[in-house]
Parts: C-alpha cells; structure tokens; sequence
C-alpha cells in the first residue's frame, strides 16, 4: 500500500549535544542546523521550513522521506523519522493517527503505541496511547490487528510537544556524534584499506573535517579516490578534496635501496612529516591514521613510535588501535563502505617478523638523502582532487 505524503521530519540530536554547557549546546546546534541547510540545498530540497526545540528539529517539507534520507548521513543526528503534523487535540491525534496505521500497518500483525510529550495538556501519555490503541482496533477492523506490548512487530509513535503533536512509524538511525566542523581539522592519511577509511570517518564522527592525504602508489590510488568520494557523502557542505603525494625519481631511487621493513617505516615517517607541513598551512590541529595494534603486519607499539617520532609537532590519533579485523569489517559495513577495500581485511596478510629496527636505523637511513629538502619539494607538489558530493 502506498506510503502517505509525510509534510514533516523529526530529527533528534546526537546524545552528547544536550549535556553540553548551555553556550556549547547553542554552538553546536547552530553548526548542525547549518549543516542540515547544507545537505538540503545540495539535494535540491529548497521547502523546508525548521522549528528548534530543545533536542530536536522539525523540518516541515513536502519531501519529507527523501529529506530522512539523506539526513541519516549528518554527524551530530541520532535518528531522523518522517511524520504528520496536527494539534495536540486529542481528536486530530486520533484522526491522524488511524490515517497513518491504515496505509503503514500490515494485516494480522500486533501493534503498539507509544507517547511522549512535552508541556502541559488535559490528558497523560497513558490516555493517548489508550485512546489510539482502541480507536485503531475498532476502526480499521479490516487490517485484523491485536495488541501487542511485549513484542509488537509495528508500532504507532505520537510525540506532543506543547500545542503541536507529530505522528510517525519509524525511526531512522543516523551518524550520531557531532556535528562536522565543531572540532579542529584534522589531516587523514589515506591507504584506499578500509582501516585509514574508517579511521578517518570516527574522526569525522567527532566533529573534526578531514584533510585527505594519499601516497600514490599504484592500485591504491584508485582505491582512495573511491574512499575520498565515499567520505565525502558524509561531508556535504565541506571542502572535498584529496592530495595526492607523489615521489620524485630521485627519492624513489633512494627508497628502493632499502631493505623492505626499513623502507616502509621511512616512507610512513615521510608521509608523516608531508602531513605536518600540510597540517600547519591548513590550520589543522592532528594527523589521523588507521593503524591498529597487529603483530601479523608488522604493527608493535615499537615501530609505531618510530613512524610517529616523524610528526613532533602534531599529536598522532589512531582511532582504531584496539580494533580487531572484524571490528573494522562490522565499522565498514556500517560506514557503507563499498569499494574492495572489505574484502582486504578479510584476510590479514602475514609477514615475517620484521628485524628489530631501532631510531637510529630510521636516521642513518635518511641522512642519505636531504630529508628536509626533499619534504619540502613534495609539499610544493602535491595535486589536488576535488570531490562533489552526490
């Protein structure tokens, strides 16, 4: 049966927002409101009208669902519903109420009805949901439902909030967190894995916009253009793009003389030190990589303070350090994430027991080579990609 025309949306704030001190609560919600216009105006919704209250806003447009939609990818939302406005008489509620349950509710099923409200009204929660439940049963008798409060399979949600009350039947989960841009910019190193992915989205997750940082080396360039278009469906609204760190022949040259374990920590602290000069021109407060603790790839507390000595002068975060392969497949899924970068982590590639590789190793190495003037013609090289949400 056909869904009705839904005229409003029901968004509540992540969890975090409302136990802020007033003045943050106030900043973060003008920030989420900005970003909710911004994903509005990028889809081409452009009848929307808002009304704050305290922990949520209601968005009256006559797109209501493909507005849910496509705010289910905001930070700082917990759950979006579509749903009907009316008064808060107990007459229209039930009116409303029974249009909905006849065009969402199926046949021989139980049912439930739950209430909130907010403000001072001649009836409790306890009447409304009374009310509607016998109203429902005796007025739609064709849809053959019975009650059902321990395990019902559809459910009627009414929320009355002063002189307005607001129908609906499901609740959408959304990002959760906070919203994007409350927090400094950090620079994210991209590998194209869905580790440095997911890394990058927990931080975005805490309010802070991704700087995206590849080391273009073959296939995973493309696996992170992917992931750069990706993360941007979580940024709308904010700049979308991804550097590109290239080496020069002479670097590459000198790189190839390393043994392998030794070359792959050089090449993390480069890419380290790139991120920091990137870090100070674009204001950034943090580098962000999608390390975790696995013996299998070479990744001991031991070489992760080698690779991160590089960057003295910015903290490293590392999201998913105590994540196991199947916290990050589960993050995955979660974030959506759709190139092959899944089927990477499936199977952790084993490696040998790197040799025990100590700083002074690391510096010898470099000292081949003017580090300093090398990092600084990279950074004067980088390319640009710039993504547009979808």
């Amino acid at each position: 049966m056909r869904k009705p025309g839904f005229d409003t949306v029901i968004v509540r704030f992540g969890g975090e927002i409302g136990i802020k001190a007033e003045w943050t609560r106030r900043l973060y919600e003008r920030r989420l409101l900005s970003n909710i216009k911004a994903v509005l105006r990028h889809n081409f919704i452009d009848d929307a009208k808002f009304i704050r209250t305290f922990g949520r806003i209601y968005i009256k447009t006559t797109k209501a669902e493909k507005t849910a939609k496509k705010l289910r990818r905001v930070f700082g939302i917990s759950s979006v519903s579509p749903a009907f406005e009316t008064t808060s008489d107990i007459n229209d509620i039930v009116d409303v109420s029974l249009k909905t349950a006849k065009t969402e509710f199926k046949k021989d099923r139980g049912f439930a009805v739950h209430c909130r409200r907010v403000g001072k009204h001649s009836y409790t929660s306890q009447d409304v949901c009374r009310t509607v439940g016998k109203e429902t049963l005796t007025r739609l008798p064709e849809l053959k439902l019975h009650v059902d409060l321990t395990n019902p399979k559809q459910q009627l949600n009414i929320e009355v909030r002063e002189k307005k009350a607001y129908i609906f039947t499901d609740t959408i989960k959304a990002a959760g967190g906070l919203p994007l841009g409350t927090q400094s910019k950090t620079v994210c190193l991209l590998k194209g894995d869905a580790k440095s992915i997911a890394a990058c989205w927990m931080t975005m997750k805490r309010g802070s916009p991704p700087i995206m940082l590849h080391l273009k080396d073959g296939r995973s360039f493309q696996r992170s253009k992917r992931a750069a278009e990706e993360l941007t469906e979580w940024a709308t609204g904010f700049p979308a793009i991804l550097r590109i760190v290239e080496y020069d022949t002479r670097l590459q040259r000198f790189l190839n003389k390393q043994p392998a374990d030794l070359r792959r920590l050089v090449c993390k602290r480069l890419l380290l030190r790139v991120a920091q000069n990137i870090a100070e021109k674009e204001h950034a407060e943090a580098l962000v990589t999608g390390d975790t603790l696995d013996s299998n790839q070479n990744k001991t507390p031991h070489t992760l303070r080698i690779e991160n000595e590089a960057a003295r002068n910015y903290p490293v975060l590392t999201p998913l350090l105590g994540f196991d392969t199947e916290d990050v497949k589960k993050l995955a899924q979660q974030i959506n994430v759709k190139t092959t970068t899944t089927r990477r982590i499936t199977k952790p590639r084993k490696t040998k027991p790197a040799p025990h590789i100590t700083i002074q190793d690391i510096k010898q190495a470099e000292n081949e080579i003017n580090m300093d003037e090398t990092i600084t013609n990279i950074t004067k090289s980088i390319q640009p990609i710039i993504f547009k949400a979808q």
